[in-house]
């Protein structure tokens, strides 16, 4: 069967010649990363095509692909046997026969891909974790028949925008599978962001035997980003800085709060350090939350940055004071003074706090 022959090496664009025909070529402005291209009609009798080296031109009719082009020339169909379509076929036949040609490209094409919808991964410590993948591929077309007859004949593609949203669509099942994978090997979502380089070689591995049966072939994967729900990174971001710390989570609440109502403008310890009861509340936060963890925590302001630090405290964590031993606050300057029992500032004649009772 002869679908066609090498006519003229000239290559014109696409036009009109005898009879009707028309000569067909990919178009320059529509090859930039396009997957697949569609001549705009049927296939007609002495219809010519235009095949370059970066492209090969398919034959497609009757559900399948009859015939490849892949060398760079000029054809036209010149036998009946060719795919062919139009009232003359159906004149002889009294059936028409629907014959396309398809273009699709040598080279290697870059794309996007990522999760439109979660990945429910079970983590020991945080639960049920919605996870969201992206990332960005390098691929070609490893075989022109397997691509054509899976896309376009079982999928039924007829566009570039619809051959990669199918194979975006396998890259993310691809990505689940390796965290499935890795998940029955012990993955926790907070090693996620050190094992990023694994699922990805975990997916470059198992891409040959998934994507091979549509004649594709992944060259390069790069970028991969696994997304955790905003509560959940938070969580792991205080865990992390428990452990720089060395405290627990109460203690790590507690100096927060602490050093919130510190920096509070409308209710910190710096706004009330000219009022008899001011420093005190600062105090007072810190004493009803070592009560509910059953812990004696006490703090004292400092006198130069008036923030509130553990009684314990040698210097202040803020501003580098250094307390004298000999005293629970010392006396700062000008001329006023703090009760060493509950940090309240007092009167620099005072001989006992007055919020306290206790003596100066």
């Amino acid at each position: 069967m002869v679908f066609g022959k090498k006519s003229s090496p000239e290559v014109p664009a696409t036009g009109g010649s005898v009879f009707g025909s028309t000569t067909f070529a990919w178009p320059d402005d529509q090859k930039v990363n396009s997957a697949l291209w569609k001549a705009p009609r049927q296939i007609r009798l002495n219809d010519n095509i235009v095949v370059r080296e970066d492209e090969t031109a398919v034959f497609y009719r009757d559900g399948k692909a009859l015939a490849y082009f892949d060398q760079p020339n000029r054809y036209a169909l010149t036998d009946f046997n060719a795919p062919i379509v139009g009232k003359l076929l159906k004149f002889f036949t009294g059936v028409t026969q629907w014959a396309e040609v398809y273009y699709i490209p040598k080279r290697y094409m870059d794309g996007k891909f990522g999760s439109t919808q979660p990945y429910q991964f079970t983590d020991p410590t945080f639960g049920i974790v919605n996870l969201r993948v992206f990332g960005e591929y390098r691929w070609k077309i490893s075989s022109p028949e397997l691509y054509i007859n899976q896309f376009v004949g079982t999928f039924s593609a007829q566009t570039s925008d619809e051959v990669e949203d199918r194979l975006k669509e396998q890259l993310v099942i691809l990505v689940y599978n390796a965290l499935g994978k890795m998940k029955q090997q012990g993955l926790k979502v907070t090693d996620l962001a050190a094992n990023l380089t694994n699922i990805e070689q975990e997916l470059l591995a198992a891409a040959p035997d998934h994507l091979g049966q549509y004649g594709i072939e992944i060259n390069k994967l790069s970028g991969l980003t696994v997304s955790l729900p905003d509560e959940v990174q938070k969580a792991i971001d205080t865990r992390s800085e428990m452990q720089v710390l060395g405290v627990s989570y109460m203690q790590y609440q507690t100096g927060k709060a602490i050093d919130d109502a510190a920096k509070n403008p409308s209710g910190g310890a710096g706004t009330f350090a000219g009022l008899g009861a001011g420093i005190g509340v600062g105090g007072v936060i810190g004493g009803q939350m070592a009560a509910g963890m059953g812990q004696a925590t006490q703090s004292k302001s400092c006198p130069n940055c008036a923030s509130l630090v553990p009684s314990a405290a040698k210097f202040c964590p803020n501003c580098g004071f250094n307390f004298p031993a000999s005293q629970g606050a010392p006396t700062p300057a000008g001329g006023s003074k703090f009760c060493p029992s509950c940090g309240s500032p007092a009167a620099a004649g005072a001989k006992f706090c007055n919020s306290c009772g206790a003596k100066l």
